[in-house]
């Protein structure tokens, strides 16, 4: 005998039966049921169905937009690192010229003192990174889950940004070489809190867009009353993901141009004071503080369920993981996504970094020159964020359609520079070749982080957006371990800052490739599965189906308990004994 729950939810997505046990082993079966039902409630009870989310506001999306104008990434991405790599270098010297001479260094190599040796300054640089990228990978693991609690991601999300701000501004105080000690301490701190924000920043989108005026009215009044399906449902919440994804990142773009245009007020005047490099970076984190401060003021209150008992903020996050990654069979297209976005990432954050360091090298870091290709970036990222969502509206291209011609672009980008290996015209060797980098990275690569997290929207379960968020910071920020110490050790040893190139480009091939084999309908189809499937289990324990009594009742008798909640909570709609081998007629 096949003993199964029936239940259905409130959308009519699914009626799922849940074995409960035989009246031979009810006892050992309801007893492992009520195992498996508390692990799951204590790890999983993030369901932001069981409490009221209010619609989101216009004003409170515009403060969305325009926290990731001011979070732009000019300071702690492109300033903090010239002036930490400056100080450096003016700390350095060139190994081919004896006797050693502090401040020699030129196009050629460049190292410091380490230890009881010496480090390529290219290596230190990729070392500071790596660090960077693991404490990310800790903070996203043991923190991405707990944001998903309480006010706690509220929080989090202040505090992180509140740390860049400050370590933004300590920045300002390194004004000589001797200080690179201090500056790399004080880059690695605001680059880790920059990244968190991002991550953190990022996972509050899909609930926006979920509650947004138009896909609540599609999804609690077309969708039940029957006017639409669940697949043309599903179309227009992934429009509007990929609508406020877009803009967002446009504004980050609109917010990276604006702050270099605002810097060169301070650049021009001071041409030739290294000082006035500082007073920039103070320009734009000051920037990010008037723009930032308005979404912890409008931000609506969206606190997620209670910590659940037995667990705390320290080791949810551990457990959650664990048991995600124990469970990958229940969501194979976002496990697939995640390890091969994994790649992709670590590969082109590297050759970013690789780049960056060639880059500053090249305009012996001034910062004049580096704003003006900024501005050249900028201008087209804001171009090509605009133009491929307006395309994609217009035609009806499937997000992963996009995403998959942005990837073209990332892996061309190190192929380029690979190409730098046998010829001096090409491959990052002149400020032309960082001219053409930025405008390709403008009109390919801001479009592709806002079609990345938006496939990690689709593929992410509903009420768990915090947790997979955390998983694809890991992915997308803190994946970079395995490039930066790769390409690090390779410069080391050869002194050629172009031979990490073929490695970074042989990875994000790969990574592509894998990319293209996701089926995002059937991830999304997966996610819904995942989410019912807990909503059904608390369903379970809350109409008493945890005792070994209305375990033996289900065998022998039909128990109906019917329960609302919320609008869109999980509705019980009774318990049957069924044969296997039969259909349970009251199943839809």
């Amino acid at each position: 005998m096949n003993d199964s729950i029936s239940v259905r939810s409130q959308n009519n997505v699914i009626s799922q039966p849940v074995d409960i046990g035989t009246n031979n082993t009810d006892g050992t079966n309801a007893k492992q049921l009520k195992e498996d039902l508390q692990k799951y409630e204590k790890l999983f009870g993030a369901d932001e169905d069981s409490f009221d989310q209010p619609t989101t506001t216009r004003k409170e999306l515009w403060s969305y937009y325009l926290y990731y104008n001011g979070d732009n990434g000019v300071g702690p991405g492109s300033y903090s690192q010239a002036l930490f790599q400056s100080a450096l270098t003016g700390d350095g010297w060139d190994p081919s010229i004896f006797p050693p001479k502090k401040g020699n260094c030129s196009a050629g190599g460049c190292v410091v003192a380490w230890g009881s040796g010496t480090r390529s300054v290219a290596s230190v640089v990729l070392i500071a990174n790596g660090i960077c990228f693991a404490v990310m990978t800790v903070i996203f693991v043991a923190l991405g889950s707990a944001a998903d609690y309480g006010n706690f991601g509220r929080w989090l999300l202040l505090v992180l940004t509140v740390i860049c701000w400050i370590f933004q501004y300590c920045m300002m105080a390194i004004r000589h070489p001797s200080q690179w000690p201090a500056g790399m301490v004080f880059y690695i701190i605001a680059y880790i809190a920059y990244g968190a924000t991002l991550v953190f920043y990022a996972a509050l989108f899909p609930r926006l867009s979920r509650y947004m005026p138009n896909v609540r009215k599609a999804r609690e009044g077309d969708l039940r009353e029957g006017k639409i399906s669940q697949e043309e449902y599903d179309n227009i919440e992934s429009m509007e993901r990929s609508h406020i994804s877009s803009v967002s990142t446009a504004h980050s773009n609109i917010g990276y141009l604006l702050t270099l245009a605002i810097n060169l007020s301070v650049l021009l005047p001071m041409r030739g004071n290294a000082f006035g490099n500082n007073l920039a970076l103070c320009l734009t984190n000051s920037y990010w503080v008037v723009l930032g401060i308005w979404w912890f003021i409008f931000q609506q209150p969206r606190p997620g369920p209670k910590m659940p008992k037995g667990s705390n903020y320290a080791t949810i996050g551990w457990k959650q993981v664990a048991l995600a990654l124990h469970e990958i069979r229940h969501l194979p297209q976002t496990f697939i996504y995640l390890v091969a976005f994994f790649l992709l990432a670590d590969g082109l954050n590297t050759t970013g970094s690789l780049i960056s360091i060639i880059q500053n090298q090249i305009v012996s870091f001034s910062f004049l020159e580096i704003t003006y290709l900024g501005l050249s970036q900028a201008a087209f990222s804001i171009v090509s964020t605009f133009g491929f969502w307006y395309i994609q509206k217009y035609f009806g291209i499937k997000t992963k359609s996009m995403f998959m011609i942005t990837n073209f672009f990332s892996v061309f980008i190190p192929f380029y520079g690979m190409l730098g290996l046998w010829t001096n015209k090409i491959g990052y060797h002149t400020v032309r070749d960082f001219w053409i980098y930025n405008i390709l990275f403008g009109l390919f690569q801001a479009p592709y982080f806002a079609y990345a997290q938006t496939v990690m929207s689709e593929v992410t379960p509903r009420g768990y957006e915090n947790m997979f968020f955390g998983l694809f910071g890991i992915t997308n920020r803190a994946s970079s371990i395995i490039g930066p110490n790769v390409v690090q050790a390779i410069i080391n040893s050869t002194n050629n800052n172009w031979l990490g190139f073929p490695f970074l480009f042989a990875i994000c091939a790969a990574a592509s490739i894998v990319i293209c084999f996701v089926d995002v309908e059937k991830g999304r189809e997966n996610c819904r599965k995942y989410v019912e499937d807990r909503q059904l289990l608390r369903a379970a324990q809350n109409s008493g189906l945890m005792t070994d009594e209305v375990v033996n009742e289900a065998t022998t008798d039909e128990l109906t308990n019917e329960g609302n909640s919320s609008s869109d909570s999980i509705e019980v709609v009774g318990v049957h004994a069924t044969r296997k081998g039969h259909t349970d007629s009251n199943r839809r």
